[in-house]
């Protein structure tokens, strides 16, 4: 038998049982479109978990901090000095594969304040001009201070757009645009000239809620302003904690917040090298390396500097971002598996509406397939058309599928709104629609042997 003639075939029953093909293919037409939804939904998270942690710094990134000595140190640990501006200087002359090295000061608690107007930062540090990159900063209005502005230690910050808001008011507020550049702020009673601002950061729904909100008429407040907290999105908490960010410059917070009497009017590099005044502690140490597959290398290199320079005391631990990392791939591992095992749930209930249908269609054609084989039709002819049939009915519930997929997507994300737009990929489509052929193959299987096996005689007999 001709296969494109069991094709048309195929198609002129779906067409003489219109209804009841449709609800054949409904399961599978669910499990494809729900396949490729489930993709798209988990797609789309991924990216901006991604892009989430290359707004930190990416893999590259590692963080190094101060920790208690360890216990066979114990009698050490009056010598432990943390880490500090002298570790920076040692690390950039004996560290080949650190690329960049930001020293940061946090003023943990600090206050920002404008005319009555008061904010806590959540990040308020005082850090090299390298920080712009090791951050993945861009700057909006104005610029990033400079080596001089450090040197000299100028009253100079760069701030972001949610500590912009809270001193300033926000433009969704006040209907125009805000840029802060030269206006005087005062950080913990001192005052510092506003130099730069970063651009916002924000996801993919947040963007989407903010050009909503600007098409909708504005509700006046009917009680005092309160804070929803911190997102617990991964991604949202991210660009948060980037927008509320103010950055001075690394000598200005030790000399105007740190640094006490003597040697507060000398650099952060003079001090570091004078034996009458301590080494400036830092709060962490931000650093950046050459090449993630090198990470271990590169952490063991610091490790020798760092021993060096703290005279053989580990007071000092590694912060990396492969955890995060793992964290995430692990997330998106399990909802893969979860949206694979509802869509193939989905796609095996309609594997058995297939089967079911192809075993009623032979019972009402017993007479016409022993009328075939009695005038020649041969058994692997029989076979080949019920297959046939079988596949097309998967085949186009998975294209109606992969239609539907589309609506299924919008309609998912209507109800429930996610961080980051699904994206829907040409290999999640690819895969869908090879399991529902898979699953017609497999479903028609047994209906096609049950045909092929049929005796001329008493199909013939058969009323």
């Amino acid at each position: 038998m001709n296969l494109w003639n069991a094709i048309l075939i195929g198609f002129k029953e779906i067409w003489a049982h219109k209804f009841r093909s449709l609800l054949t293919m409904l399961g599978i037409i669910l499990g494809v479109s729900s396949l490729v939804a489930m993709s798209a939904l988990v797609k789309g998270m991924e990216v901006g978990a991604q892009e989430a942690l290359i707004a930190i710094g990416g893999l590259q990134k590692v963080r190094i901090e101060s920790q208690d000595v360890p216990i066979q140190q114990w009698q050490l640990k009056d010598q432990a000095v943390g880490v500090t501006i002298n570790d920076v200087y040692a690390l950039g002359a004996s560290a080949p594969l650190v690329t960049k090295i930001s020293p940061e000061m946090r003023l943990f608690g600090a206050t920002a304040s404008k005319k009555g107007k008061s904010f806590r930062p959540w990040n308020c540090t005082g850090v090299w001009p390298v920080a712009l990159e090791m951050y993945e900063h861009v700057i909006h209005y104005g610029r990033m201070f400079n080596e001089i502005d450090d040197e000299m230690a100028r009253n100079v910050c760069v701030i972001g757009t949610g500590v912009r808001d809270e001193l300033f008011g926000s433009p969704e507020d006040i209907g125009e645009e805000i840029n802060p550049v030269g206006e005087t702020i005062s950080i913990n009673g001192q005052p510092f000239t506003v130099i730069g601002m970063f651009e916002h950061y924000e996801s993919e729904q947040e963007r989407k809620e903010r050009e909503l909100a600007k098409l909708q008429p504005k509700q006046a407040a009917t009680g005092p302003k309160r804070s929803r907290g911190w997102s617990g999105r991964e991604g949202s908490g991210v660009f948060r904690m980037k927008n509320n960010t103010l950055l001075m410059p690394l000598n200005t917070v030790w000399m105007k917040f740190r640094a006490a009497g003597a040697g507060a009017s000398k650099s952060s590099s003079t001090v570091a090298n004078t034996l009458n005044v301590p080494d400036p502690r830092l709060s962490v140490l931000e650093v950046k390396i050459a090449d993630v597959d090198h990470i271990n290398i590169a952490l063991q290199q610091i490790r020798n500097v760092l021993m060096a320079t703290h005279k053989g005391i580990e007071d000092f631990s590694f912060r990396t971002q492969e955890e995060r990392a793992e964290s995430i791939g692990t997330f998106i591992h399990n909802a893969r598996m979860s949206g694979g095992i509802i869509a193939g749930i989905s796609l095996l209930v309609g594997g058995i509406g297939i089967m079911n249908i192809m075993l009623a269609s032979i019972s009402e054609r017993v007479r016409e397939i022993g009328i075939r084989k009695a005038v020649g039709a041969a058994t692997e002819d029989v076979f080949v058309q019920i297959l046939v049939e079988s596949i097309v009915i998967a085949v186009l519930g998975g294209l109606v599928g992969l239609i539907a997929s589309y609506g299924l997507v919008r309609l998912i994300v209507s109800f429930s709104p996610t961080d980051n737009a699904p994206i829907i990929t040409i290999t999640a489509m690819a895969i869908a629609f090879f399991f529902s052929a898979c699953v017609g193959i497999v479903a028609g299987l047994f209906p096609a042997f049950k045909a092929a096996r049929l005796d001329p005689i008493q199909a013939l007999r058969y009323e």
